[in-house]
């Protein structure tokens, strides 16, 4: 269901144009050897934005001794403040309010509440928009706030979207809402250079310019049910609950994340935004500092990829990453493998099963080596894994679109939020223990027994990691 993922292809147009994007590609990119400075870089000291913009030195340093005397390792909030702050260019900004929301029952009914409050605009940026029950209600949603003078932008991926029908985006266009069809795959309708490979590949949903959904999760049904109740049970059909997970937030952040719609929608060359409020007043809505990370293949290296190599590279105590399509490059490995052996505690929760079964594999031909450095894998049973998170010494945390393989890191935009500090980073661990509880951990001695199938399904699969 999720990324560019070739041999999921089940169109003979789509196989083609498949082909056509590896056979035209003049070289293969390759991500940044990046070496983290773990040190403190000297200069000017953190300053922080908020409300009504740039905090002053002294309060700044209010916000981040609150923050400090919350976690019970000071040192380690230093080493990652100072980290995230040499590496990314967006601000990091204080005031805001983060709600955690697992699975898609809860993350649509937020939605839903939020987009009916709508008084402005509401701006929408996705992957997958299916013509289904789900997909039905949003349209509808949407198409209601436009007849009522709130204004709608979309942004709609052109694979993630193939499938859906024209008619269901006509039918959007006609009412007023402005749909953007982002590197459409037709080459007859491009708007500028016929880029095949790159995907959008956020998830989006900014209403009024106050508040802001982020995460893993699409627009479609297989969303429908939760995955830690019965509805995480197979349906009569043999389909399994997705497990994901999105952020609602609120405070000066949102307009960090309005910037990086927009910035999409003119690079797209999109019709002008219609006139609205996109960048209202912001006050502050609560406890935490946030920064918006933004990654897009158009840049020199992904500022997701730097900063989550950076966070693990300095990790002291742990690292636990929970994600859906587990493809690491060399330099991720390593980082896991040396945090590992440094007696930091790392733990990965992966998919036991899959909707890609090539990602699938190609992911699992790494275990041997990660865990024979002592790094710990567990696979999540009963439910397709789809959530992409990160907690590093309990300070460090990200929820976002962001896969662990080299489609996101090269050739995807992807979209994440970092929030620092303890009391988020408590609740991560909350949700980290509860999908650890119902996975099933992975030993050495057991993986060496796999059967020689597995192992040549990995080696053929590893093969193809670029391009998953």
């Amino acid at each position: 269901m999720e990324g560019f993922h070739l041999f999921k292809f089940t169109s003979p147009l789509l196989c083609a144009l498949g082909l056509l994007g590896i056979l035209g590609m003049a070289g293969c990119s390759s991500l940044p050897t990046f070496v983290p400075d773990l040190s403190r870089r000297s200069g000017p000291p953190v300053q922080l934005e908020g409300a009504g913009g740039p905090l002053s030195a002294a309060q700044s340093k209010a916000v981040l001794e609150r923050l400090q005397s919350r976690s019970a390792e000071t040192s380690i909030f230093e080493r990652h403040l100072a980290l995230e702050e040499a590496i990314v260019g967006s601000p990091l900004t204080t005031g805001n309010q983060v709600d955690l929301l697992q699975d898609g029952p809860a993350t649509y009914t937020a939605m839903f509440a939020s987009i009916l409050a709508a008084q402005d605009h509401i701006n929408m940026e996705t992957y997958i928009l299916e013509d289904d029950e789900v997909g039905q209600r949003f349209a509808q949603a949407l198409i209601d706030k436009q007849q009522q003078g709130v204004q709608v932008n979309l942004i709609r991926d052109s694979a993630g979207t193939f499938g859906t029908p024209a008619a269901f985006f006509e039918r959007l266009t006609a009412s007023g809402v402005h749909v953007l069809e982002f590197n459409p795959l037709n080459p007859l309708v491009v708007r500028k250079e016929w880029e095949l490979n790159q995907r959008d590949h956020r998830k989006l949903l900014i209403v009024d310019g106050s508040t802001a959904f982020l995460g893993g999760i699409n627009i479609s049904s297989v969303y429908a049910g939760g995955s830690f109740s019965r509805s995480a049970r197979p349906k009569p059909d043999g389909s399994l609950a997705w497990r994901d997970t999105d952020l609602r937030l609120q405070g000066p952040v949102v307009a960090e994340f309005q910037k990086l719609f927009i910035g999409t929608w003119e690079k797209q060359k999109g019709e002008p935004l219609a006139t609205r409020n996109y960048f209202p007043p912001l006050s502050s809505k609560g406890p935490q500092v946030v920064r918006a990370i933004g990654s897009s293949p158009e840049e020199p290296y992904s500022l997701i990829y730097a900063t989550l190599l950076s966070a693990i590279s300095s990790a002291e105590t742990s690292v636990y990453l929970t994600n859906a399509y587990f493809v690491p490059d060399p330099q991720l490995l390593a980082a896991l493998a040396a945090a590992a052996q440094r007696g930091v505690d790392v733990k990965l929760i992966l998919p036991g099963q899959t909707d890609s079964w090539l990602v699938f594999h190609a992911g699992r031909g790494y275990y041997d080596g990660l865990l024979r450095a002592g790094v710990k894998i567990f696979q999540r049973r009963g439910v397709i894994l789809h959530s992409k998170t990160a907690l590093i010494d309990g300070v460090w945390s990200t929820v976002g679109s962001t896969n662990l393989d080299w489609r996101s890191f090269l050739h995807n935009q992807e979209l994440n939020a970092v929030v620092l500090g303890a009391e988020f980073g408590r609740q991560i661990q909350a949700m980290f223990n509860k999908d650890l509880a119902e996975s099933d951990e992975v030993a050495l001695a057991e993986w060496e027994r796999r059967t020689l199938d597995l192992r040549v399904k990995e080696w053929f699969a590893r093969a193809w990691a670029y391009w998953l």
